[in-house]
């Protein structure tokens, strides 16, 4: 018979509904029946043992909030009746977990295309990347004109990614966006790139090239359109063309696992994704780490209340003082702003059973599994550790997802149980967490964790996600791609001119 509930952790206080539960059923945990005193939603929790007002509610083991009031056995918990217990920022003691992984390296490989910087790219794309958002309608009419006149023949695609910014912006914000563009301009999912300036923008182009250090010059091109006497977009052509010629010669090669880098994102969540789709996330990336790959978690608010998980694996007490200023600078920008620190779950995540930030953050860093922490990176900054590495990002999806890419992950793996069709500049896997979502969007999803509460064991579902994986990996469309549904969003902190 298939299980309607789940208990997490055997310290719980709470279990998770897999199905609608009415008010009245009886449902038997640990040899003990409790009646449920409302109708209760799937994927949300219901209380197994009476509490007090101000009792912490626990859910995988850890609290996610106290109760508001008095509770009995078989209360629905939700927003209405549980408050979390964050706050401001905190001291931290550094206590390291040391579980190192026992996962076998099975020398597995996939077909990439080898730069010459000895890096490897998922796909070969020629990209369009603006200075400043000023050259947005120039930029996309040139990449309109050379899907037209090549057919993509030989290549990926061709995409401009558009952004409003490169200028009227001041200090950290600025160089915020350099960051960015610097690093969609170095990604090796690129064959070719055209860095496309206006030229008075504050984002000098002379200025940004240097940004990009000793790059591929024959790659990777500026073209200032106020500089150009006459039709800009001509001028622009004839360098798309170049590029072109190059890029399409490229092909794909074996190469080792240990060249994959994945993005681990999590929107749109439901009471379903720290039980299905988080967990087998976090056990591709324990895979891949014992491959000698890399994985990539940010979405920093979405740590609070889970972060000392996160800084007990740190390998050393420096990464591990990283760890704690990334969480505290984070805590103090939404401070700064008046806002409170444990306000961050979305509507959909409540309506999904979702009730608390810590409730949140449980079950999100359930993506990066059990690996240590290897890098800590701040927001811009590109990967130079191998293995499981934080990434300093706001939570949104659009800025979470870009942030992943920006840093040199080939592709991003989003589990979602409400549902969501973006994809960002590389290719943006949608994992299911519930059946339902799987069967109703699946030109949305690539992949249905919610089998996990149909009968299918983790152990039976990892390998065929490895593979899954990696055949996007070696060029299979993700559904983004399928859809066309790609995008860029940079994180805005500052003031605009």
């Amino acid at each position: 018979m298939q299980a309607t509930f789940f208990k997490i952790n055997p310290a719980d206080s709470v279990v998770v509904c897999l199905v609608e539960k009415k008010k009245g059923e009886i449902i038997s945990v640990d040899g003990q029946d409790i009646v449920l005193n409302q109708d209760t939603p799937a994927g949300h929790k219901v209380l197994i043992k009476d509490v007090q007002e101000g009792d912490n509610i626990i859910k995988y083991g850890y609290p996610i909030g106290h109760a508001r009031q008095a509770m009995k056995a078989g209360d629905w918990v939700n927003e209405n009746n549980l408050k979390t217990n964050l706050s401001g920022t905190l001291e931290y003691k550094y206590e390291p977990v040391n579980e190192e992984l026992s996962i076998p390296n099975e020398g597995r490989t996939f077909k990439a295309y080898k730069r010459a910087n000895g890096d490897v790219g998922v796909r070969n794309e020629i990209w369009i990347v603006p200075t400043v958002g000023c050259v947005n309608g120039i930029a996309e009419r040139l990449a309109t004109q050379l899907r037209k006149e090549t057919g993509c023949e030989g290549i990926d695609s061709v995409y401009a990614w558009h952004h409003n910014y490169g200028c009227s912006q001041l200090s950290g914000d600025h160089e915020n966006t350099r960051k960015v563009l610097r690093d969609i301009c170095l990604h090796p999912n690129a064959g070719g790139v055209l860095v496309l300036s206006l030229g008075c923008e504050n984002n000098q182009p002379d200025d940004f090239m240097a940004m990009l250090g000793d790059y591929d010059k024959s790659r990777i091109r500026l073209l200032v359109t106020q500089k150009v006497d006459g039709d800009e977009v001509e001028a622009g052509m004839q360098v798309l063309r170049e590029l072109y010629g190059i890029a399409k010669n490229d092909k794909r090669e074996e190469v080792p696992v240990s060249k994959l880098r994945v993005g681990l994102k999590c929107g749109g969540s439901d009471g379903f994704s720290g039980i299905t789709a988080n967990p087998l996330v976090g056990e591709f990336s324990d895979w891949l780490v014992a491959q000698g790959g890399t994985s990539v978690l940010t979405e920093v608010p979405e740590m609070f209340g889970a972060e000392t998980i996160l800084m007990n694996r740190c390998r050393n007490e420096q990464l591990f003082q990283q760890t704690v200023s990334m969480i505290n600078n984070f805590k103090e920008y939404f401070l700064s702003h008046g806002e409170p620190v444990g306000e961050n779950p979305s509507p959909g995540n409540k309506a999904g059973g979702i009730s608390t930030l810590e409730d949140k953050a449980l079950g999100c860093t359930q993506k990066c599994g059990k690996a240590p922490v290897s890098g800590v990176m701040e927001y811009g900054d590109r990967l130079e550790n191998t293995g499981l590495n934080l990434l300093s990002a706001p939570g949104n999806d659009l800025v979470a997802a870009t942030a992943l890419a920006s840093c040199g992950c080939h592709l991003v793996l989003f589990t979602t149980g409400r549902g969501t069709p973006f994809g960002t500049f590389v290719p943006t896997m949608k994992i299911a967490t519930n059946p339902t979502l799987a069967a109703r969007k699946p030109n949305w999803v690539d992949f249905s964790a919610g089998q996990l509460v149909e009968g299918r064991t983790m152990k039976e579902l990892v390998p065929e996600f490895i593979d899954k994986v990696l055949a996007v990996a070696s060029g299979e469309k993700a559904r983004n791609e399928e859809n066309d549904y790609r995008e860029i969003s940079i994180f805005k902190n500052g003031v605009t001119l």
